[in-house]
């Protein structure tokens, strides 16, 4: 009965064998313990109505959508595939962690060719022998932790832990990936605004060089107006120059993060001048609790202390008791075996069956028990204040952002009614100055002060932009409802 059972182990371990070599390609191994399941789907987050991202995009043809730009950028992000590569290690260590509850079986087979060549000297000579036996060797194994003091289940939540917070810096490199798109995205469309708005200014010093030129050939104007037209036309012209080329960088830094040639020729939809409907709706109190609660730092933080907590249990399990049953089964069969010199060579087979039960007990280490409980409650204390940090410090990012939000939002008031008046006083003085009762200055003041306006005008709106970003960014919460 026993050989036969040895026999099947050994035929059932040759045909694993055989299945793993002759498929070398074949995927990763079944996730038994579903520890998968504790993973976020792909390295990819999900969209604000549940979808997936799908990584499957057309060649750019026209304005590229912020929606857009953001799945290209989070389907090329080699930090977010790292990151979410690092959270399946852990959710593999999760699984040896569980592993360690089931039994260990091992099954061992060999042979061995020998050849035995026994020589006497006169007069027993006669005795002089050669024999070549065929050792044939099975054996089946198991062995089983029965009871600890809890190092084992020390090592699982230490490993749940650590999957906790290899999943929060997942969501933050996610997270930071989308700020830094939509920022960029906000970074191009302000340079779109900024270059029309220094080629308005543009159009606006040649007309008025223009007028000027004229009024001169006319004998109505001085020379000095037409100098200084002319040198407003240059000024205009070198900033438009300048926002052409801040539109060049902002273009390509743009096109890296989606993972193309920084030569790569995007157009994007023009921004409107009016705030987007969608706002935070949360008051300060909400947003402070919620970033406490899920920001993934805090989240990490509080992850890794944890697995920290959960060491200091595994160390100090580690010096107590273990209690293991184990069971072998062992087959030896010898072809040509000599049981005594002199007699001829016959089979042999030897059979060991063997149970037991084991109790180790940890009696001296040398104190190195000791520094080890001293080297993990010094990690707790070190990771606890980090936690400390890192709550302090997002409660400051939130706060400072929510108020900077507020402040954008005065700046985008102040800064419209800036450019209506700036508006209205140079349409006075450039009719004016085509009356004949106002002079170039007065109308060259009126134009810097419209630029100017305009100017104030495209960075309060982007400055409004960028702080909501940054707010929704410190609570933890970003999504695709905080860029459109």
């Amino acid at each position: 009965m026993v050989k036969q059972a040895l026999r099947q182990a050994a035929a059932q371990i040759a045909a694993l064998l055989s299945l793993i070599l002759a498929h070398p390609a074949a995927g990763a191994p079944p996730d038994l313990f579903l520890t998968e399941r504790r993973l976020p789907s792909s390295a990819l987050p999900l969209l604000d109505d549940g979808t997936p991202v799908l990584c499957e995009f057309n060649e750019i043809r026209g304005p590229l959508a912020l929606h857009e730009a953001i799945e290209r950028a989070l389907c090329q992000s080699p930090e977010s595939r790292a990151a979410w590569a690092q959270a399946r290690v852990q959710a593999a260590q999760l699984g040896v962690a569980k592993a360690a509850y089931l039994p260990n079986v091992n099954a061992q087979a060999g042979y061995l060719a020998q050849t035995s060549k026994n020589t006497y000297d006169p007069p027993f000579d006669a005795l002089d022998a050669t024999t070549r036996p065929r050792t044939r060797t099975a054996s089946l194994k198991l062995s089983w932790t029965l009871a600890d003091a809890g190092l084992r289940q020390a090592n699982l939540d230490q490993a749940a832990a650590l999957l906790e917070a290899a999943n929060a810096s997942h969501d933050q490199v996610v997270q930071r990936t989308l700020l830094n798109t939509a920022q960029r995205y906000f970074d191009v469309q302000t340079a779109y605004a900024v270059l029309h708005a220094t080629e308005e200014a543009e159009r606006s010093a040649a007309k008025n060089l223009d007028a000027t030129t004229a009024k001169h050939a006319a004998g109505a104007g001085a020379l000095t107006d037409k100098l200084q037209a002319a040198v407003a036309l240059s000024d205009a012209r070198l900033k438009r120059v300048s926002a052409q080329g801040e539109l060049e960088n902002a273009t390509g830094s743009l096109a890296i993060a989606l993972g193309l040639s920084p030569k790569t020729r995007l157009r994007l939809p023009e921004r409107t001048h009016t705030l987007p409907a969608t706002d935070i709706g949360l008051n300060i109190d909400d947003l402070l609790a919620q970033a406490s609660t899920h920001h993934p730092a805090v989240q990490a933080a509080r992850a890794e202390l944890n697995a920290a907590q959960a060491k200091l249990r595994a160390v100090r399990a580690e010096g107590r008791p273990v209690l293991g049953f184990s069971a072998e089964m062992m087959e030896r069969r010898q072809d040509k075996h000599i049981p005594i010199s002199g007699y001829p060579a016959t089979g042999a087979s030897f059979r060991d069956n063997v149970v037991g039960m084991q109790l180790s007990i940890p009696l001296f280490e040398g104190f190195g028990r000791s520094y080890k409980v001293r080297a993990a409650n010094s990690q707790i204390e070190q990771l606890q204040a980090e936690l400390d940090k890192a709550e302090q410090q997002i409660m400051l990012e939130v706060w400072k952002n929510y108020q900077g939000l507020n402040t954008q939002k005065a700046h985008i008031e102040a800064a419209q009614t800036l450019h209506e008046s700036a508006q209205r006083s140079y349409e006075v003085a450039e009719g004016r100055f085509r009356a004949g009762v106002g002079n170039i200055l007065e109308l060259l003041g009126a134009q810097s002060a419209l630029a100017n306006a305009e100017q104030r005008r495209i960075e309060a709106l982007s400055g409004w932009l960028t702080a909501r970003l940054q707010l929704a960014a410190s609570t933890g919460k970003l999504g695709m409802w905080a860029i459109k």
